[in-house]
């Protein structure tokens, strides 16, 4: 997706070999207007899958799995890093790696969202080591519904995160792949869409 490369080109900063930060857009101030449009690529790649639900992992996966929700019309679910006062009934549990905040986090979703019916599409805003992404695979499975595809805004190539979800047989669609964040530079590969 031509003007997300753009975007990352213009108001990406490069942390780290591993680090890419992307908070003038998408991880901590949102643009809704590249959201919509991001939405509307996923959508538009998955319709025909027959998706029931699209899921995320809160915070920053929340805005393009509202969207690709709002265009594919059905509801979004995003799973909860802590579990808050409210959520008293029985949840669906996975451990989860974040390479960036270098920390395991127990997420959930209450089980009364998901269930053997749904057809899951899970969006998410990085690819990395692919742990998120597992860890939302993982908690669709216990409630029995079906993975179909993987959504990400964007995904560090040079990391295994694809390569593990492929294993697990879930087709993935990246809007943009970097190649490289060597030497404070973005490199990228052909996006998928």
């Amino acid at each position: 997706m031509e003007k997300l490369v753009e975007r990352i080109k213009t108001h990406g900063n490069v942390l780290g070999e591993g680090v890419l930060k992307v908070d003038q857009f998408l991880t901590h101030q949102v643009d809704y207007e590249l959201m919509k449009e991001i939405g509307a690529v996923f959508a538009e790649r998955f319709q025909g899958s027959g998706i029931t639900k699209v899921v995320t992992i809160e915070a920053s996966g929340i805005a393009p799995a509202l969207y690709t929700a709002e265009q594919l019309q059905v509801p979004m679910i995003f799973a909860r890093k802590a579990k808050s006062l409210t959520m008293d009934e029985e949840l669906l549990t996975a451990s989860v790696y974040s390479f960036t905040k270098q920390v395991t986090s127990q997420v959930s979703i209450s089980k009364k969202f998901l269930s053997s019916e749904d057809t899951v599409l899970i969006i998410d805003d990085f690819l990395a080591n692919g742990q998120a992404a597992k860890g939302l695979i993982e908690l669709c499975q216990q409630a029995g519904a079906n993975v179909v595809g993987i959504g990400i805004v964007i995904e560090k190539s040079f990391q295994s995160g694809r390569q593990l979800l492929e294993e697990m047989g879930i087709p993935v669609v990246s809007l943009a792949r970097i190649a490289s964040l060597s030497e404070g530079q973005v490199s990228f590969l052909e996006g998928d869409a």
